[in-house]
């Protein structure tokens, strides 16, 4: 009896896993088939994907995303994720894609392929326009704010100074970190500067840029680490926008200039 119920589990565990895998979508030609491409985003993460004031989701990745999807023929859904949980999303297949100022680092080209490296960016020092701070170092006992699971909180770690800091403090979103900034609560946030100037050009003068900054670095579309010919026909379309003038003309609306790598 006992050895019926354990075979009873295992091939239910079995076909769970069938099914689970079944929903996975790592090839171009069935996701061409379904029709549609899932992207993961922090819809917060401004101006890369973010909701403008009537909710609508807008940024320049979102731009980037419409119009590769539509040279190839296919919808864009985008889907708001936990940037904490994005692998196991990805991994998951709730998602197809991580398209939102993505930073490429060591540690996560180990757990997902990337797209071509498409915006360069640094990951700056971000304080109240009072503020005193504007060397790494003067960062020494005082609160400091991350996004978890960011490459804010990755290059700090890999910097000296965080066994001086007072606090380490990591938030699920940036808007959190800056809130507390804004009033007081930490010292300085770590944060892309690519959303980091943004915030600053419309905000009221609350913040500004310490003069040293942490990692440079790059941004590229996430994809699971067998998705590679759907990766590679993102990769073509990212190539023929560079090479046609489009990913100038979606960069230049967002930032005045063209920062498109290529």
């Amino acid at each position: 009896m006992k050895k019926l119920l354990v075979l009873s589990i295992m091939i239910l565990s079995l076909l769970t896993v069938v099914g689970c895998n079944q929903g996975v979508i790592n090839s171009w030609e069935r996701l061409e088939d379904r029709g549609y491409m899932i992207v993961g985003l922090d819809d917060t993460f401004a101006p890369m994907g973010f909701r403008d004031n009537s909710g609508n989701l807008v940024g320049f990745d979102v731009d980037l995303a419409k119009e590769v999807g539509e040279r190839l023929g296919v919808e864009v859904r985008f889907q708001p994720i936990d940037w904490d949980s994005k692998v196991l999303e990805l991994n998951s297949g709730t998602i197809d894609m991580i398209w939102n100022g993505l930073t490429i680092t060591e540690s996560r080209l180990e757990e997902m392929l990337f797209s071509i490296p498409y915006i360069a960016n640094t990951q700056m020092i971000m304080v109240a326009s009072d503020s005193s701070i504007n060397l790494i170092s003067d960062l020494t006992g005082k609160k400091l704010g991350v996004q978890i699971s960011s490459a804010a909180e990755e290059s700090v770690n890999a910097n000296a100074i965080v066994s001086s800091l007072g606090e380490l403090i990591k938030y699920d979103q940036y808007n959190q970190a800056l809130l507390e900034l804004k009033n007081g609560t930490i010292d300085a946030v770590v944060i892309d500067e690519i959303m980091g100037r943004y915030i600053i050009s419309q905000s009221e003068g609350d913040y500004k840029v310490a003069s040293e900054n942490f990692a440079s670095e790059t941004y590229g579309v996430g994809f699971r680490l067998e998705s590679d010919s759907i990766r590679d026909k993102i990769n073509n379309v990212l190539n023929d926008m560079i090479e046609d003038g489009t990913a100038s003309e979606i960069s230049i609306k967002w930032f005045d200039e063209d920062i498109f790598l290529g």
